[in-house]
């Protein structure tokens, strides 16, 4: 129950498994052209162009900023922890001006003063973590991404611990780049960086006025392999993950038949039920407000008298979690994953762990009160509000 790598169903571990086939061959052909349609169905966006490239939600990082960032151009981060900061090195690599918009730790910078700062431009980018998998943060995306289209500003939004998980419509909230990478909500084992291009990104891209510094990333090198792909055609400029373009295909699948409103009410249905449980505990998130909560993940501060020895007690329960990451903070709290296949036995036994080990450690609670809040949440059918 980390927040990435998540479990994984059986059915995309098989695919995962099966018999390596060349990357011309046309059953893969077929195979990857599906994923690419597939991709673009989950991040809503018909009109954009999808890229999967083997690498991480690093790569898929670079992969945006290298392509519609040039020496000297302005980028607006609008930080929200340990990722935002890896956006804006990444953009300082590359050559542009970064400018950042931050709150304090816990909290999201409000859109009004994400739009003043934008309108001090102008900006090229504007870059935004929907969810920050250090903090725990959820980043009002629609209004972000909104502000910057109003200002003719790019935006760039970093999914990758919310595609597939988080409410997002890239077509209908005009966001240029939905990035992510494929071992979170999208629930693929680690190893592909994906990104959905709009067709004004690719305009900007195209009317460029330097080559793209990265070799590996530049759009040039891939987008003609991804068309190729799509148009059921051979086509190569480096070796696609065959395997994991296989178990991506198939997960996308079983994403799109579960559907994706139903899919992200599902996310914030599970997360609510974890929330019910972590204030029965007695436990305070890291995020500072329920509009600023993911519902991918949970941050938890330990409570007094606990110390980071909980994460190795609840293994011991037989669950996995994550230590703290954030650098000012990562010693006075850990973090839940509940993304991709969690359902109500994942929470109920999630929580359960979680408070038999901090009774163990000395936590003063009620034996059961937070199974118990967890079921009476689980048991509310109604949709939780995004």
């Amino acid at each position: 129950m980390i927040p990435g790598p998540v479990e994984f169903d059986p059915e995309v571990m098989r695919a995962l498994g099966a018999r390596t086939l060349s990357h011309l061959d046309p059953v893969f052909i077929a195979t990857f052209g599906r994923a690419l349609q597939r991709l673009r169905e989950v991040c809503l966006a018909p009109s954009a162009q999808p890229f999967i490239v083997a690498g991480t939600g690093t790569l898929a990082m670079e992969l945006a900023v290298a392509n519609l960032v040039e020496p000297g151009d302005r980028a607006l981060v609008v930080n929200t922890g340990y990722f935002s900061d890896r956006m804006a090195l990444i953009l300082s690599r590359h050559g542009a001006e970064v400018t950042q918009v931050r709150a304090p730790v816990g909290e999201t910078p409000s859109p009004e003063a994400v739009a003043q700062a934008l309108a001090q431009g102008p900006y090229q980018v504007m870059t935004v973590t929907h969810v920050d998998t250090s903090t725990g943060v959820r980043a009002p995306a629609e209004a972000l991404v909104r502000a910057a289209h109003r200002q003719g500003v790019l935006s760039v939004v970093d999914g990758v611990c919310a595609t597939a998980g988080e409410t997002f419509h890239q077509d209908a909230w005009g966001a240029d780049v939905y990035l992510t990478g494929s071992q979170k909500a999208l629930g693929v084992p680690p190893g592909l960086a994906l990104l959905t291009v709009s067709p004004r990104a690719l305009a900007a891209w195209r009317a460029r006025k330097h080559p793209v510094r990265s070799f590996y990333a530049d759009w040039a090198e891939w987008l003609p392999i991804m068309e190729a792909y799509e148009a059921a055609k051979p086509a190569y400029f480096a070796t696609p993950a065959v395997n994991l373009i296989t178990a991506l295909e198939v997960s996308l699948g079983q994403i799109l038949r579960e559907g994706m409103e139903a899919r992200f009410a599902r996310h914030r249905h599970m997360a609510r039920a974890f929330r019910a449980a972590w204030r029965a505990l007695g436990l305070k998130s890291l995020p500072t407000s329920e509009a600023a909560t993911a519902h991918t993940l949970s941050a938890l501060y330990y409570p007094d008298g606990v110390d980071a020895s909980l994460v190795g007690r609840v293994r011991g329960q037989g669950v996995v979690l994550a230590g703290g990451l954030h650098p000012e903070l990562k010693t006075r709290y850990f973090r839940v994953g509940h993304m991709n296949l969690v359902g109500p036995g994942e929470v109920l036994a999630t929580v359960g762990a979680v408070e038999r080990a901090l009774i163990a450690a000395g936590h003063r609670v009620p034996p059961g009160a937070a199974v118990s809040a967890a079921q009476a949440a689980l048991v509310d059918s109604a949709p939780a509000p995004d």
